[in-house]
């Protein structure tokens, strides 16, 4: 670069921290300066030789990211300098030490998680993403700000993505989507959310969000010409009201326009509710709510409202701190048009979050406010010793989800969010309750626990010193805390119940003469193609490890050197000439990715794989993983356009569980057909059928069976048996 560059550079760079300054939310004290203006020289001076991917000099980048933190978020100057101060430590010669020496503490442990962030795995599969999304939140244990700054250094950095290759936009924007955005919304930056998402959706689909972006350009005009003339059909009587108000007209983001499409299945021009109307009011504190009903009965004297679209969130705020009123009306041209109603304090929590919440409480209770929301934040974090992957799912279960307010039988409102069961709400006011749950009541009428709970509901707990959760409480559940508790329950439980099924299997080997020793177990949990000792254990306690099978292995066992090899040499070469009933009949749970990882999953609708079929993970961004088979109809389409997002998948053993296989047959209508299939699933082969359908025309019949069964192997068997019957033409597996 020439000294003209250079300087040039360096006039911008002093420009952009005079603009980070004035535009600052809170005001600065001289003390606030002084602490910025430090952590400013130190930064340029650690990031003097860098430059970003575009050329540019990196240290613009922290400037930008304390601008936000600053004007966007509305932090404050121990947040700003921490922001100037976040890639220092990973990127410099800059020691924690040294931040602490020079900055304090506070200011060294915020820079301290952002550096620990930084350094989790960059290039992961969907285990290890997970898991730095729950080390990333623990960060919150430190200080709240490391999450604020991780999001406003991440919305930077996804605003300046150009140069960066297509791999790694792609990349980047998926985990902002999986991740970040997410987070924005639930600390209440609402604004930097819906920037996430659209910048998001740039890269993921940059042809969708093209094409949506010319079409807001070409009916910009067309939309504020309705804008303006709604407007002016209540100005005149807000005005005789002698309110102090403004109106703004907003268009709806690129992204929830294109859910809407989607959901909907309709093209742009079909998307009736494309913005919203605010009216911002003037107000001190103690009118704010009674204005607020004084614009909704001013607005609906003009404009009928829809009843069923009134939103209250002043009266019961969001827990982000969300107040507002929200009401959709019918607009001119019968077209709905949703109108948010705010008062300027209410507009900047909006904008802002928590920073402006808790601009208007002073000394100990704005420390608390952000007590209270960090221990809300905390209790996802509570059963850090779950899955990872499982934990983000259900820590994301309640990040995006609306509020409902249900009452207790006291009267005392609880916020749940919208889908909650009775259950969750026993779980919500205390584990112990939800725990003990015997029953619920929802305004005063006994209702089974799955049932789902609307704003306004009245709700009871029964419970009982006998009541304990059993597996199907987690089809009940819905909330991350809910949940968590029941499967620490169940896990405890099953451990009580191995303990007993150790001490039943001791007397059984005894019996047998074989001593109870590690080797022994080790043995049997091979024999049995189990995992661990416990498997082992709670299997022998509910009798799915019979006396037949313990003879069995009792057997072989002065001859187990010898079977042991003879089963790995099966084993071996079971690829090559398998037989697969003996191998797979067993199988039937999945794994995932080299670490063959439990991992939570749903399987596909396309093609209802089941154990034994050859299968694959497909990481999908709204439903966690889901598996298809190797020959499902989307495996093409889905492997060459999301191959960074497949995971290798396979069936290991596990307990009997079972699954539904539909099967098609056609073929010449006989006399006694239906017996003679009814006679190989049921007697024959053992196996269930939940529907059975059949119809002949002509003397010819098609029908279908749903079966269940335990793996594919069984279901090729059976497969093969139902084809040899008499007058069957096809048997196919749908």
């Amino acid at each position: 670069m020439t000294e003209a560059e250079i300087e040039k550079e360096n006039k911008e760079i002093t420009r952009q921290y005079k603009e980070l300054l004035r535009v600052s939310y809170l005001t600065l004290s001289d003390e606030d300066k002084k602490l910025i203006r430090s952590a400013f020289e130190i930064a340029v001076d650690a990031h003097k030789d860098q430059r970003r991917k575009s050329g540019e000099a990196y240290i613009f980048h922290p400037i930008a990211v304390a601008r936000i933190v600053a004007s966007e978020i509305g932090l404050d100057a121990v947040s700003i300098a921490s922001a100037l101060l976040h890639d220092v430590v990973e990127d410099t010669e800059y020691t924690l030490a040294d931040i602490e020496r020079l900055f304090g503490e506070t200011v060294a442990k915020i820079v301290d998680g952002l550096t620990k962030i930084a350094h989790l795995k960059k290039d992961m599969n969907v285990s290890q993403q997970a898991e730095n999304f729950r080390k990333m939140l623990l960060t919150l244990n430190d200080d709240v700000r490391v999450i604020i700054i991780k999001i406003a250094d991440r919305y930077h950095n996804m605003l300046t993505m150009d140069s960066m290759p297509e791999h790694k936009q792609l990349k980047i924007a998926s985990e902002t989507l999986y991740i970040y955005a997410p987070l924005a919304h639930r600390i209440g930056l609402y604004n930097i959310k819906t920037e996430l998402e659209d910048l998001s959706l740039k890269y993921t689909e940059p042809e969708v969000y093209n094409d949506i972006q010319d079409k807001i350009e070409e009916t910009k005009e067309e939309q504020q010409e309705y804008i303006d003339s709604f407007s002016h059909t209540i100005q005149d009587s807000l005005d005789k009201e002698g309110l102090n108000y403004t109106i703004k007209g907003r268009m709806k983001s690129i992204f929830s326009i294109r859910r809407k499409m989607k959901v909907q299945n309709v093209p742009f021009d079909e998307i009736y509710d494309k913005f919203a109307i605010r009216i911002i009011y003037k107000s001190d504190k103690a009118n704010e709510k009674f204005l607020a009903w004084k614009i909704y009965s001013v607005v609906t004297d003009n404009f009928t409202p829809n009843p069923v679209r009134l939103r209250d969130w002043i009266s019961s705020p969001k827990s982000t701190g969300y107040e507002a009123l929200h009401i959709t009306v019918m607009g001119p041209d019968a077209k709905w048009v949703e109108v948010q109603i705010r008062s300027e304090r209410m507009h900047e929590i909006a904008e802002k979050g928590y920073a402006a919440h808790f601009k208007y409480k002073h000394g100990d209770q704005k420390e608390q406010g952000i007590e209270v929301w960090l221990n809300r934040l905390q209790e996802a974090l509570e059963n850090a010793n779950t899955n990872a992957v499982d934990f983000v799912e259900e820590f994301k279960l309640n990040l995006y989800s609306k509020e409902i307010f249900v009452f207790t039988p006291q009267g005392d409102l609880k916020s749940l969010p919208k889908g909650a069961t009775s259950l969750d709400f026993a779980f919500h006011i205390h584990s112990e309750i939800g725990l003990k749950t015997r029953g619920t009541k929802v305004n005063g009428k006994l209702v089974p626990l799955n049932t789902i709970l609307h704003s306004g509901d009245q709700v009871e707990v029964i419970t009982s010193e006998k009541s304990k959760p059993n597996q199907s409480w987690l089809d009940y559940a819905t909330t991350a805390r809910a949940r968590s508790k029941i499967k620490s329950s169940l896990r405890e439980e099953k451990k009580e119940i191995a303990e007993e099924g150790k001490e039943i299997l001791r007397r059984k080997l005894k019996s047998q003469k074989i001593s109870f020793n590690e080797d022994t177990i080790n043995k049997m949990v091979y024999h049995f193609k189990l995992r661990t000792s416990l498997d082992l254990f709670y299997r022998i306690a509910t009798g799915s490890i019979d006396n037949n099978q313990i003879k069995e292995f009792a057997s072989s066992y002065s001859n187990a050197f010898i079977s042991f090899f003879k089963n790995r040499i099966r084993r071996n070469t079971a690829p090559d000439n398998i037989d697969k009933e003996e191998i797979t009949a067993k199988y039937d749970q999945l794994v995932f990715g080299k670490e063959e990882e439990k991992l939570k999953y749903k399987l596909s609708q396309c093609c209802n794989p089941i154990p034994g079929d050859d299968v694959f993970g497909f990481i999908s961004v709204n439903e966690g993983i889901k598996v298809h088979t190797k020959n499902c109809p989307n495996a093409i389409s889905l492997q060459s356009n999301y191959a960074y997002r497949i995971i290798q998948a396979k069936w290991i053993d596990s307990s009997q569980q079972e699954f539904t296989a539909n099967i098609k047959l056609t073929g010449i209508d006989n006399i006694g057909l239906i017996s003679d299939l009814t006679s190989i699933i049921s007697q024959q082969m053992h196996v269930n059928m939940r529907s059975v359908n059949f119809s002949t025309d002509g003397g010819t019949f098609s029908g279908k069976i749903t079966v269940v069964v335990k793996n594919n192997s069984i279901l090729i068997k059976l497969i093969n048996n139902l084809k040899k019957i008499n007058g069957i033409d096809k048997v196919v597996r749908l």
